[in-house]
């Protein structure tokens, strides 16, 4: 049976991958060769600041479910989380986010920004670039927390959550007292990136810096060079650097963010509650930010919630744990 539509406009225009893509086409040819190996269609819309690519799997007229991934990956997370939620009779589209894979700015002047409120924002536009009045949302990282602050900003748009990690809204304003020595430790890119240094390190090591995170990040999942190089041509994205080094140096601090966005982000600093009904998915063996770190995060969800923490499972659970994302949709939009 196909879910209830969430779609304002169920006719909405999307353009979806048939043809060449201008000034793109490598980087969505190589996007679009991947999506049709797993029965998914590529798609791109103008949405604000973006011409931002997603992959759509299912009924176009099915409730959609939105699944954002984070830092360092793409798409590609989501490749065995999709299908099923697809097959129960959802609309599954899986973005790009800002500064990966086939994603690109509109302006070419524009700050390569990726401070919190913005990947907040852009996903509320993409919602209303495809006329979607309601969603469901599944992230982690990066996308988990675009997905916290959707749910904060527009929580009528938000029919359930699935947050990976817990509750991942920053406060830019009130960084915590200095942990222990291990826990600081596991941090150590994020200091690197508020250096000259880190930056050129990014730009020139990508690859291999990245690679190294999912593997501290989940030392227990035994990756193939396949698997981490489909996510890794994303990284290729000429704002990439740009993008993430903002991101770290805006969180603490140490890099402006867009005047455009402060009323937000003023507004997050108070670390609102989140109202609609969630799941957080913590993995037990999160090599950087370990399940004690999400124990207490009840108190920032009013509404249904509840925490599952899987056992072994490292920091990247869409692809170490899919069933686990897609049941944890499944059952928060049955109920």
């Amino acid at each position: 049976m196909r879910a209830a539509s969430g779609l304002a406009n169920p006719s909405v225009a999307i353009k979806c991958a048939a043809g060449v893509y201008s000034k793109y086409s490598a980087a969505r040819s190589a996007a679009t060769e991947m999506a049709k190996g797993r029965n998914a269609s590529l798609c791109f819309t103008n949405s604000f600041k973006f011409s931002l690519t997603y992959e759509a799997h299912g009924d176009a007229r099915a409730f959609p479910v939105i699944l954002l991934h984070g830092f360092p990956d793409d798409a590609r997370a989501f490749d065995t989380v999709a299908p099923p939620l697809a097959a129960a009779g959802y609309r599954v589209l899986v973005p790009y986010l800002r500064g990966y894979g086939p994603t690109r700015f509109l302006d070419p002047k524009a700050p390569r920004m990726a401070q919190q409120a913005a990947i907040g924002q852009d996903l509320l536009h993409f919602m209303d670039a495809l006329a979607l009045r309601s969603v469901g949302l599944a992230g982690y990282d990066w996308g988990g927390r675009a997905a916290c602050i959707a749910a904060i900003l527009a929580p009528e748009r938000v029919r359930g959550l699935v947050t990976i990690g817990g509750y991942n809204v920053q406060n830019p304003q009130n960084q915590p007292a200095p942990a222990t020595p291990r826990a600081e430790r596991a941090y150590w890119y994020q200091w690197y990136f508020n250096t000259e240094r880190g930056r050129l390190g990014l730009e020139r090591n990508r690859r291999e810096l990245c690679r190294l995170l999912w593997q501290e990040w989940s030392p227990s999942w035994r990756f193939d060079d396949a698997t981490f190089e489909r996510s890794a041509v994303s990284f290729d994205n000429a704002d990439f650097v740009a993008t993430v080094i903002q991101s770290y140096r805006h969180r603490f601090g140490y890099a402006a963010g867009d005047p455009a966005l402060e009323a937000i982000e003023q507004r997050l600093v108070a670390q609102p509650a989140i109202i609609v009904p969630t799941i957080v998915l913590h993995g037990a063996g999160d090599g950087v930010h370990p399940p004690e770190g999400s124990a207490a995060h009840g108190r920032y969800f009013t509404g249904r919630y509840q925490r599952v923490v899987i056992p072994v499972i490292g920091h990247n659970i869409p692809q170490e744990a899919p069933i686990a994302v897609a049941e944890a949709v499944r059952d928060l939009l049955a109920r």
